[in-house]
Formats: structure tokens, sequence, C-alpha cells
């Protein structure tokens, strides 16, 4: 929704961090492959090689709380789109929330968010 507002290197960052994300437990899935998709184009770099960045060299590039914002929510939007959140999927939204500073309860105001949106999608399939 709001990639195209992140830096270069951020966007860069970000599709490392959401390849990551998306096979951390070994199972790349359809929907997690079409929302990568979806990002690369929508960040104009659908012609990136993935650098095969660790979590934490990717996640050092947010600086703002817009751009963290903007990661997190996308993330979780990936995450949650196969309607399984699997133990290394878990893990990695820890190290996030960890990395960006964010407490309880702002994680968990984007994740419902991200829940009413999937809700939404969901209704008009």
């Amino acid at each position: 929704m709001f990639l195209s507002e992140l830096q270069h290197e951020e966007k860069i960052a970000f599709i490392e961090l959401a390849h990551r994300v998306a096979s951390v437990d070994g199972c790349l899935t359809p929907a997690k492959e079409i929302i990568l998709e979806e990002y690369a184009t929508e960040m104009n770099i659908e012609d990136y090689q993935l650098q095969h960045l660790l979590m934490e060299e990717a996640l050092a590039y947010f600086g703002c709380e817009r751009s963290k914002h903007i990661a997190l929510t996308e993330l979780l939007r990936l995450i949650f789109a196969d309607g399984v959140y699997r133990t290394g999927e878990r893990n990695s939204v820890e190290l996030i929330k960890k990395y960006f500073d964010m407490d309880a309860n702002e994680y968990n105001s984007f994740r419902d968010w991200i829940a009413k949106i999937k809700e939404l999608q969901n209704t008009n399939d």
C-alpha cells in the first residue's frame, strides 16, 4: 500500500526481509509468491537480485518511524496471507518488534488492522 514511499535503500531492505520472512519455515506458498511479486512491482524493483541479507542487516535500513510502520504492516500482510502463523514467522515478528522498539500495544494495533483488511478482502472473493 505504501511501499512506494520508502527510500530506495529501504525498498531493497524490505524486499530482502519479505523474501526471508515468506520462506522462513521453508514453506513459500503461492499466496506469498503473489504478494512478493506485487511488492516488487509496487516498488519498481522487479529486476532486483536478492543478496540474502540477514534480517538484522535489512532491519538496520529503517530509521524513521513511518518507514518502520510501512515495513511492519506489509510484512504482517505477507505473514498472514496463507492463514497460518508458523513458528519461524512468529520468531521473525518478535525480532522485528524488538529491532523497531515496538511495544505490544502498538504491535497489536498493526496486527488487528491487517486482520481487518484481510477480512475485507475475503468478503470480496
